[in-house]
C-alpha cells in the first residue's frame, strides 16, 4: 500500500524553477570565457565574456532594486543588438521585473501609446535613439529615468546616466530567481495587427521551454561549436530566441548593432567566423548582392535562418550556390516566436536536391513543444493533404493565451491560437502559408494567393523583390496588382514576367497590371508594408 502511494504521489525530482537567469548562470559557470562581440553605433567594438556579462547584469539588478523596481514592474529598452542591451535583459528579468523591448522603427506616437499602455518605469536606450527617448520621457509620465546604453547623440549628459554610471559601485553577484516561473519576464507588442498594437507577455517558463524547442536539431540545431549572429533585432520577439539560446549552449555571440547593410554584415561575419545567423529576407538580399558583386566568400557560415517573410526560391538557390544552407522558419510574436522550421524529414532528405526545394520553401514543420492545425470556420480540423486550405491555429507552452491588459481572447474554444494566416499542411507535416487572412485577394468569389504570385515573380530575371496587393475592380471585386523592384543594375522585362506567370498560374490569378517601383515601403519589422501600399494607391485614386 505504501509503495502504491509512493508511485501515485509527487515526483522525487529536485525543485529547479525554469527562469531565464538560468541561461546566463549556466554560461558564466560552464562557458565563462566564451566571447561576446558587440558592435556599437559609435563604431566601437566591445569584447566581453559570459562571466563578465553576468557580473554586469548583476550590478544592474542591484541598481534597479535601489531605484525601487520590484517584481512585475515593466522596464523598457529602445536599442539594437549590443552588450548593454543584453546585460539589461538579464539584469531586469533576473529580479522578476519585465523587460519590455520597444521597436525604434515605430513612430514616436506609436511608442508613446505603447509605453503608456505598459506603464514602463524606466527606459534603457541606445544613444542613436536619443531624440526619440527624450520625446518619450516628456510624453510618458510613468517613465522616471533614461539610462543610456551608448553615448547619446547630441544630448547633454544630464539627460540621464550611462549604464556604467547607473550600475557603478554595485555588487557583482545579485541573487536572481527565487520567484514563480510563471512570472512575466518579457513584453513585446505585436506589429501586425489592426488597430493599436497588442502586448504579449512572455513568462520565464515559456522562454525556457521555447529555448529548448529552438536548439533542437530539427529546429536551429545550435551547440557550443557555433558562433551565432542574431541579425534580427532583439526587439523582435527576443531575437527569435537567440539571445537565450546562445548562452544556453555556450555559443560565441556576435551582436551586429545598427548597421545591417550587406558589406558591413559580410565584414563582421567573416572577421568573427560566424557559423549561424538569422534575419529577414531584405537583410539577406543585401548580403548576397555584396558577396556576388565580388565581396568574397564566408567559409565559416554553414547555415542561416530566413524568417519574418517567406523565403523565395531565388534567395534559397543563391545561398545554395555559395554552399550555405538557407532554412525557412515561420513564427509570430504570440509564439515566442518560432512555430515551424523547414528542416528535413527522412523522406524529404532522401529526395533529389530539386525535389527538396518545394519543401524547403514551405514555412516548416513543428518541432517538439509546438502543435498546429488548419481548421474551417467552425474550428474543425481539416485534412493534412497539402491541398485543403484553412485557418492556421497553434498551441503549446510558449504560445500566448491572451494579450496584456486586454480581455479579448485569441483562442478557440479548445485552446488553439488563431494566427490570422491561411495555410495548407501536407502529409509530411510541412505547413505552407498561402496568405495572411487580411492580404488574401478575393476575385469573382474565388481566392487568389498573393504569396504564390510573389514567389514565381521573384524568380524572374532582374527581380529583387515582388509584392502583390489587391485593388478594387468593378466586376470582380478585387484584382491582383504586382509590383516589382529591380536588382541593382538590372532591368525587368514586364512582358516576360507576365508570360512566366501565365505558364504556371491559373489564368484568372495572373495580375491585370504589373509595374516596377523604385522601392517598397517597409514596416517596423522589415516586412513589406502592404497596408501602406494600398493607402498610397487609394490616395492617388488608383485603388
Amino acid at each position: 500500500m505504501n509503495r502504491q502511494r509512493e508511485v501515485a504521489g509527487a515526483g522525487r525530482m529536485q525543485p529547479w524553477s525554469m527562469t531565464v537567469d538560468r541561461f546566463i548562470d549556466h554560461a558564466a559557470r560552464w562557458h565563462a570565457d566564451r566571447e561576446i562581440v558587440s558592435f556599437r553605433d559609435d563604431e566601437k567594438v566591445e569584447r566581453t565574456s559570459y562571466a563578465a556579462l553576468r557580473a554586469d547584469a548583476s550590478r544592474l539588478s542591484h541598481a534597479l532594486l535601489t531605484d525601487g523596481i520590484v517584481p512585475g514592474d515593466r522596464v523598457a529598452t529602445l536599442a539594437m543588438n549590443g552588450r548593454g542591451h543584453l546585460a539589461a535583459w538579464y539584469g531586469i528579468a533576473g529580479i522578476g521585473a519585465v523587460c519590455h523591448t520597444l521597436n525604434p522603427r515605430m513612430s514616436e506616437d506609436q511608442l508613446a501609446w505603447i509605453v503608456d499602455h505598459a506603464q514602463d518605469r524606466l527606459l534603457f536606450a541606445d544613444g542613436a535613439f536619443a531624440q526619440t527617448a527624450l520625446g518619450l520621457a516628456r510624453r510618458c509620465p510613468s517613465l522616471a529615468r533614461i539610462v543610456w546604453l551608448s553615448p547619446p547623440h547630441g544630448v547633454e549628459e544630464s539627460a540621464g546616466p550611462s549604464i556604467e554610471v547607473y550600475s557603478q559601485g554595485q555588487p557583482a553577484d545579485c541573487r536572481w530567481g527565487a520567484f514563480d516561473e510563471e512570472l512575466a519576464a518579457g513584453l513585446c507588442y505585436t506589429s501586425g495587427t489592426t488597430g493599436n498594437p497588442k502586448g504579449v507577455l512572455y513568462s520565464h517558463r515559456s522562454n525556457v521551454l521555447h529555448t529548448l524547442i529552438t536548439v533542437q536539431p530539427d529546429a536551429f540545431g545550435l551547440s557550443a561549436l557555433d558562433t551565432i549572429m542574431p541579425i534580427v533585432p532583439m526587439y523582435h520577439a527576443n531575437a527569435w530566441g537567440l539571445a537565450f539560446a546562445a548562452p544556453a549552449v555556450g555559443a560565441k555571440l556576435v551582436l551586429p548593432g545598427a548597421r545591417l547593410d550587406g558589406r558591413t554584415l559580410y565584414d563582421r561575419m567573416r572577421r568573427e567566423g560566424v557559423t549561424f545567423a538569422a534575419a529577414v529576407p531584405t537583410a539577406w538580399l543585401g548580403l548576397l548582392d555584396y558577396m556576388e558583386s565580388g565581396g568574397g566568400a564566408l567559409p565559416d557560415l554553414r547555415r542561416i535562418v530566413v524568417g519574418g517573410a517567406a523565403m523565395t526560391e531565388q534567395l534559397l538557390r543563391r545561398f545554395d550556390a555559395l554552399g550555405i544552407e538557407a532554412i525557412a522558419a515561420w513564427g509570430m510574436t504570440e509564439l515566442s516566436p518560432v512555430g515551424g522550421v523547414s528542416t528535413a524529414t527522412p523522406a524529404v532528405a532522401a529526395m533529389a536536391a530539386d525535389e527538396r526545394i518545394s519543401f524547403r520553401l514551405k514555412q516548416g514543420r513543428v518541432p517538439f513543444g509546438v502543435d498546429m492545425r488548419i481548421a474551417d470556420e467552425a474550428d474543425r480540423e481539416l485534412p493534412r493533404d497539402g491541398r485543403a486550405p484553412g485557418a492556421l491555429q497553434m498551441r503549446g507552452p510558449a504560445v500566448a493565451a491572451g494579450y496584456f491588459r486586454l480581455d479579448e481572447s485569441p483562442l478557440t474554444a479548445d485552446g488553439f491560437l488563431r494566427t490570422g494566416d491561411i495555410a495548407t499542411i501536407d502529409p509530411q507535416g510541412y505547413v505552407k502559408i498561402t496568405d495572411r487572412a487580411k492580404d488574401i485577394i478575393k476575385s469573382g468569389g474565388e481566392w487568389i494567393s498573393s504569396l504564390e504570385i510573389e514567389t514565381l515573380a521573384s524568380l524572374c530575371p532582374g527581380v529583387a523583390t515582388a509584392t502583390v496587393i489587391g485593388v478594387p475592380h468593378p466586376r470582380w471585386d478585387e484584382r491582383p496588382l504586382l509590383l516589382l523592384v529591380a536588382r541593382p543594375g538590372a532591368a525587368i522585362d514586364i512582358e516576360g514576367v507576365r508570360d512566366e506567370l501565365t505558364r504556371k498560374l491559373p489564368k484568372w490569378w495572373v495580375p491585370d497590371s504589373i509595374e516596377t517601383i523604385d522601392e517598397l515601403p517597409l514596416g517596423s519589422t522589415g516586412k513589406v508594408d502592404k497596408a501602406a501600399l494600398r493607402n498610397q494607391r487609394s490616395s492617388k485614386g488608383e485603388a
